[in-house]
């Protein structure tokens, strides 16, 4: 019966995430084709199509290596919720993993599933009315927000967000979490080009990676 029930539960998760995630592709799509419709205008194909042919390739590799990676993290409704919501790695990824670490629940099981589910679906309409916050009252903020005293601090939330989820799952297991380490700070300390915009890339660079030590280290008996 409980097989049934989760069965069931799965099936309705991907049929519900199929329909929002092709609904939020028609969306993407309609958006520049009513903006040509409203105002008479066409695109240059040929420039369009260069520009494609450019940068489509990466975020097709990228697309493919964030499912392979995250999928396994955040489980079917968590991954569903993310990629339709955006802002996984910065936002919904370490949401979902401190939600499961506080509920000691692990990521590839039942409850795992249905603790990742809600925390990102709590995240994600909290980032909305937030937003929706910021657009009402970001005139009247905007002296307060540039102010000199308080710029640094919005400067170093990201570090401090991914800096206090560090602490926690290196501690877990430290020499394991060595050659990531390592192997990050290398890359962006000797190539310029690596920012806070390449995110998507490098986490799944760095989790590919760290599989790999990891199986190494486990066949040595390190670990």
């Amino acid at each position: 019966m409980d097989n049934k029930k989760n069965v069931s539960y799965l099936d309705s998760v991907h049929r519900d995430g199929r329909i929002w995630g092709f609904s939020l592709l028609a969306i993407l799509f309609l958006f520049p084709v009513v903006v040509s419709l409203v105002f008479s205008v066409v695109p240059d194909w040929a420039a369009l199509a260069k520009g494609a042919l450019a940068v489509a390739p990466m975020y097709w590799a990228v697309g493919i290596i964030e499912v392979i990676t995250y999928v396994p993290m955040l489980g079917a409704g968590g991954a569903y919720l993310s990629f339709v919501t955006g802002n996984i790695s910065n936002l919904k990824l370490p949401c979902a993993l401190d939600a499961m670490e506080k509920a000691d629940v692990k990521p590839n099981s039942e409850e795992g599933e249905i603790i990742s589910t809600i925390s990102i679906a709590v995240s994600s309409i909290v980032t909305t009315v937030i937003v929706i916050l910021g657009v009402i009252l970001i005139i009247p903020l905007t002296p307060v927000l540039e102010s000199p005293v308080l710029k640094p601090a919005f400067a170093q939330m990201l570090p401090a967000l991914f800096g206090g989820l560090g602490v926690v799952f290196i501690s877990k297991n430290v020499k394991l979490s060595i050659a990531p380490i390592i192997l990050m700070l290398a890359l962006f300390i000797t190539i310029p080009a690596l920012n806070s915009g390449t995110v998507g890339i490098m986490v799944p660079v760095g989790v590919v990676f760290t599989l790999i030590v990891a199986r190494i280290m486990y066949k040595k008996g390190i670990i």
